[in-house]
């Protein structure tokens, strides 16, 4: 991380600023946890305004920072990343809590059985806006294996289940992601309203610019004690962490960095690890990325087609110039089919027309590794402020499957393909086994290509895939957007093999013991989708970047869920369909 070194002076008085934080914390955390659902409706509402406040401000400092000007298309991504996502969190919180008497919320939630006997919970469409906004977007929340439809309220929300005057709270340590700005309030909003406790969110260095429009948009919480938001460096979140006042942890960021805090680093880290020793032993949830696959399925695509799933790709790679924990890094082609290397041209020229520099630190070795280590490695120019995108075979070296490039980087990897059914199955299992972490995965796969497998067998092959969110025909970020789906990698992980991390996050229905996500979108596009029988009405997704309107939806968007209404809709659609 870049960030400038505290001087002595300064740590000491940023530890002082800490042990403050954290005693008012301390002394606040039973209070905030015996708080009813009203007051908390009453926070959250509270917060919606403190959105609205910072929202413009938020959303340009943010492409200020990252080299984008706002009120360009690209400076769009702010908004949705930014104050659309939290203000959905929001939302969806509210909705939430207006049925936790009884979890009455999940009254009318349908539910399904799947092939595997797991059960399935519908996250999306889940309103009326949802029906309108996101047309022929569907979102499931799978179970784990023993959990029905009628005990479903069992595994939800287990905290509430507790009257209010006995609950106990706790102190968490969030430690801020440097990357997404919605990711860090939604982090703290899970620890707050899922699992009871207050919150010391210390920023990342990356983007503490933002702590300003966090305070002011999470004020609510800050002027009862249940959140404190502080800055600092490495030794600060060093400090934090060992702090005998915080009971649990939560991050989003790296495996190393989280190996770091439970192990500890050098000899001591690798003393521990044979020993079976953490170094720290607190509960510790975390979402750590992946290197993320995105299957291509033979099947009778049109040019067209190839063309809108060229902007899909392109999104998946190049959203946040790269910078995102389930950016497409590996692109698994079937070989020889004969629309394949048309696929790979579009990408290709979208990737040249996307001049956005890379930001992030460390951006510039991480693509020389990922040069040197990838087989057959070219190099795609993208003029004088963006750095060339590089692009390769997944060879055998194990930096490209093992390791997170969190730059403008793709491999692509190619697998027999006797028939779509027997290529799907190979690359679910090689994504399985050649890849690291479990976080997000996506498959682009032709509607009458799954009619030629069979719906039923595709469903078994989706389940084989372990990945905590699988997009199909979209990108699993979407369901980032969408917080009433659970947000983590897949489970199985432990703290001596964390892979992508332990737990989840956002999940507005409070469920427990999930599984996975499966979201799946149209194939086509409005008008073209509803010319070929689909019902959607979803043209270009706004969050792609090929999108001309994303800044005026985002813009709009957030405002629409600051206050729903019929008379917000005509501005949207005008700028949805000709974006």
């Amino acid at each position: 991380m870049d960030g400038a070194q505290l001087t002595i002076p300064d740590q000491d008085a940023l530890l002082a600023e800490y042990d403050a934080a954290l005693e008012a914390l301390e002394a606040a955390r039973h209070d905030w946890a015996r708080r009813t659902a009203e007051d908390r409706i009453a926070l959250l509402e509270a917060m919606k305004d403190g959105i609205m406040q910072v929202a413009e401000g938020w959303a340009e400092l943010s492409a200020r920072k990252k080299g984008l000007q706002p009120g360009t298309p690209l400076a769009g991504e702010e908004w949705f990343a930014g104050p659309y996502a939290t203000m959905a969190g929001v939302n969806a919180y509210i909705e939430t809590l207006r049925g936790i008497d009884g979890k009455s919320y999940l009254d009318g939630v349908k539910t399904r059985t799947l092939v595997t006997g797991q059960t399935a919970v519908q996250a999306m469409p889940h309103s009326f806006w949802d029906r309108l906004l996101l047309s022929g977007v569907r979102a499931e929340i799978w179970m784990q294996r023993g959990v029905s439809a009628a005990d479903l309220k069992a595994h939800a929300a287990r905290v509430y289940d507790t009257p209010p005057a006995r609950r106990r709270g706790k102190v968490a340590l969030v430690l801020g992601a440097g990357n997404v700005a919605a990711i860090t309030p939604l982090d703290v909003l899970h620890k707050l309203i899922v699992e009871n406790q207050v919150v010391i969110l210390k920023m990342n260095p990356v983007n503490d610019y933002l702590t300003d429009c966090y305070r002011i948009a999470m004020k609510p919480f800050i002027d009862i004690d249940a959140l404190r938001i502080v800055k600092g460096d490495a030794r600060g979140g060093a400090y934090l962490c060992e702090h005998p006042v915080v009971e649990e942890l939560h991050i989003t960021g790296s495996d190393a960095t989280h190996d770091a805090i439970v192990w500890g680093t050098g000899e001591e880290g690798e003393r521990n690890r044979k020993a079976g020793t953490p170094k720290n032993r607190r509960r510790f949830t975390s979402e750590l990325g992946s290197v993320s696959p995105t299957i291509v399925v033979p099947g009778p695509w049109s040019a067209a087609d190839l063309r809108y799933q060229a902007e899909s790709i392109a999104t998946m790679k190049l959203h946040n110039s790269g910078h995102n924990c389930v950016a497409c890094q590996a692109l698994i082609m079937p070989r020889g089919w004969d629309r394949g290397a048309r696929l790979l041209d579009e990408v290709k020229a979208l990737f040249a027309a996307s001049t956005r520099p890379a930001w992030y630190p460390g951006t510039e070795s991480r693509l020389a590794a990922y040069a040197e280590a990838a087989g057959n490695a070219t190099v795609v120019d993208r003029g004088p402020v963006a750095p060339p995108l590089v692009i390769g075979e997944i060879s055998e070296d194990a930096y490209n499957r093992e390791c997170e490039v969190f730059a403008p980087a793709l491999g692509v990897k190619e697998i027999d393909a006797p028939d779509p059914e027997t290529y799907l199955r190979a690359a679910v299992a090689w994504a399985n086994e050649a890849l690291w972490g479990t976080l997000g995965a996506n498959i682009l796969i032709h509607p009458r290509t799954i009619r030629r497998i069979g719906r039923r067998r595709f469903e078994e092959i989706v389940a084989d895939l372990k990945y905590g969110t699988i997009a199909i025909n979209t990108w699993n970020a979407l369901a980032f957007l969408s917080p009433t789906c659970p947000w983590g990698a897949f489970p199985g992980h432990s703290l001596d093999d964390i892979g992508s991390g332990i737990g989840t996050v956002h999940n507005a229905f409070m469920l427990e013991d999930t599984e996975r996500t499966v979201i799946e979108a149209p194939w086509r596009p409005f008008p073209r989708g509803l010319l070929s029988g689909q019902l959607t009405l979803l043209p270009r997704p706004p969050f792609f970047v090929t999108n001309r309107k994303q800044h005026k939806l985002g813009k709009l968007l957030t405002e629409f869920h600051y206050r729903p209404g019929w008379s917000r809709l005509p501005r949207i659609f005008v700028n949805a369909l000709s974006g």
